[in-house]
C-alpha cells in the first residue's frame, strides 16, 4: 500500500508497479503550482508526487523530468563520458543498465491516482478503463496509485494490441498481423522471424516452440505447412496473447498451446527456440524477453533439447551474438554449452539487425550493436 497525508487525514491506495518497485516511503501532494526544478529535486531525492492537478499538466511535467534527467550538467557529463570510454564492454553495459535505472526511478516518482473502477478523477483526464483492464484484469473497486510514465506505457501497449505489427513471413493482407499484449514483447524485430521463415525444415508433420511468447514463431511454422506445432510457454500473460493471435489467424486447431518451463513431453522433429539474448537480471515482466539471469533459459534448450529431438531431428537456435559483443558471453562457451549437450551443428544462418539502435552512433552500446549478428543455428544430435 501507499500512505499520504491529505486534509489531515491519513490515506492510503494499493501500489502499482510493473517491474516490482516497492510502494514510495515519502509521498508529497503535487499539482499545477509546482515547478519543474521543485520537482526534480524531489523526485532525485526519492519522494514520490501523487499528481492532483491537471492531468495534462501532469505530462507535461513528465516530459519536463525527462529533459532534466537527460540534461546533466557538463562536468557530470564529461566524468561519465570518461568512465565510459576507460570500461570494458561488460563494465559498459552494466553502467548503461545502472544509468538506465536510475532514470527509471526518477521518473516514475510523479504518481496517478486510479480510481476502483480504473477512471483517473483529475481534470482532463482520458479514458483509459479499457486499457488498464486489459493489463490489469476487471475492476475490483479497490483504488490504486500508479507512475504515469507506467501508465502511460500500458496505454500503448494497448493502441499497439489494437493495431497490430505486421509479419511479412504470415503472407500479404490483413491476416498477417500479430498483436502484443502489455508485458508480452512485441515481435518488432523482424530478423529472427525471417530466419525461421527461410531456414529447410527437416519436417512439415510436427514442431516444438519453445517459449512462444506472441506465438508469432508458431504462426510462422503453421504458414510454412507444417502440419501440427505444440508452443510453450509459462508467462500467463503471453499465454493469453499467444492464444488470442492463434484464435486471430484461424490456427488453433494446428497449434496447440501449452503452460510449461521449455519443453512438452515427446519428441519432435523440429524444436525452435528464441530465447532471451542477454545473460543479465531483468526487471520486468517484458524484460524477460531479453533478459536471461545466468542463461538459464538457453542452457536449459540446449541441454534438454537432445532428449526431444526424433532420430534425424533439427533443433533450431535463434540468437543474438550481442552478448558476445559486450563481453557477457564467448562464442567458445556457447561451443561448450552444445558439445556438452550431446549436440553438434548442422549449420547456421545469419543475418544482420536492422533496427534503429543499430544504426544510432549515439547510443552508450552501439559500437556492440553495430557489430551484432542474429544466427539460427541448426542442432542435430552429434
Amino acid at each position: 500500500m501507499i500512505e499520504w497525508n491529505e486534509q489531515g487525514e491519513v490515506r492510503n491506495a494499493r501500489w502499482r508497479s510493473e517491474s516490482g518497485a516497492p510502494a514510495p516511503r515519502r509521498v508529497v501532494l503535487a499539482d499545477d503550482t509546482m515547478s519543474a526544478d521543485s520537482a526534480y529535486r524531489l523526485a532525485c531525492a526519492g519522494t514520490a508526487l501523487l499528481w492532483r492537478g491537471d492531468f495534462q499538466n501532469a505530462r507535461q511535467l513528465l516530459q519536463a523530468l525527462m529533459r532534466r534527467t537527460d540534461r546533466k550538467p557538463e562536468k557530470a557529463a564529461a566524468k561519465a563520458a570518461k568512465k565510459m570510454a576507460a570500461a570494458t564492454p561488460a563494465e559498459q553495459f552494466h553502467l548503461h543498465r545502472q544509468a538506465q535505472s536510475q532514470r527509471a526511478r526518477t521518473l516514475a516518482a510523479l504518481v496517478i491516482p486510479v480510481e476502483g473502477d480504473y477512471s483517473i478523477d483529475l481534470r482532463r483526464a482520458p479514458d483509459w478503463r479499457a486499457a488498464c483492464q486489459e493489463a490489469w484484469g476487471p475492476a475490483t473497486g479497490e483504488a490504486s496509485v500508479v507512475a504515469l510514465r507506467e501508465l502511460l506505457g500500458l496505454v500503448g501497449a494497448h493502441e499497439w494490441r489494437k493495431k497490430g505489427v505486421e509479419i511479412p513471413a504470415l503472407g500479404a493482407g490483413p491476416d498477417n498481423r500479430i498483436h502484443p499484449h502489455y508485458g508480452v514483447f512485441s515481435p518488432v524485430r523482424g530478423e529472427y522471424i525471417d530466419l525461421v521463415a527461410q531456414a529447410p525444415l527437416p519436417s512439415k508433420e510436427l514442431a516444438f516452440d519453445i517459449g512462444t511468447g506472441t506465438g508469432v514463431l508458431a504462426a510462422v511454422l503453421a504458414h510454412r505447412g507444417v502440419r501440427r506445432i505444440v508452443a510453450t510457454e509459462q508467462a500467463p500473460r503471453a499465454l493469453a496473447c499467444a492464444q488470442d493471435n492463434l484464435q486471430r489467424l484461424g490456427l488453433q486447431g494446428r497449434v496447440e498451446l501449452l503452460e510449461a518451463d521449455l519443453f512438452p513431453p515427446g519428441r519432435a522433429p523440429l524444436v525452435v527456440c528464441n530465447p532471451p539474448w542477454l545473460p543479465a537480471r531483468p526487471s520486468s515482466s517484458i524484460e524477460q524477453a531479453v533478459y536471461d539471469e545466468g542463461s538459464r533459459m538457453l542452457q536449459g534448450f540446449l541441454t534438454g533439447l537432445r532428449e526431444h529431438l526424433e532420430p534425424g531431428g533439427e533443433g533450431w537456435l535463434v540468437l543474438s551474438d550481442l552478448a558476445e559483443h559486450l563481453g557477457l558471453r564467448t562464442r567458445e562457451q556457447l561451443l561448450e554449452w552444445i558439445t556438452a549437450a550431446g549436440l553438434r551443428v548442422l549449420g547456421r544462418e545469419d543475418v544482420r539487425p536492422h533496427h534503429a539502435k543499430a544504426q544510432d552512433a549515439a547510443d552508450a552500446l552501439h559500437a556492440a550493436r553495430a557489430a551484432e549478428v542474429t544466427s539460427l543455428w541448426r542442432l542435430v544430435a552429434a
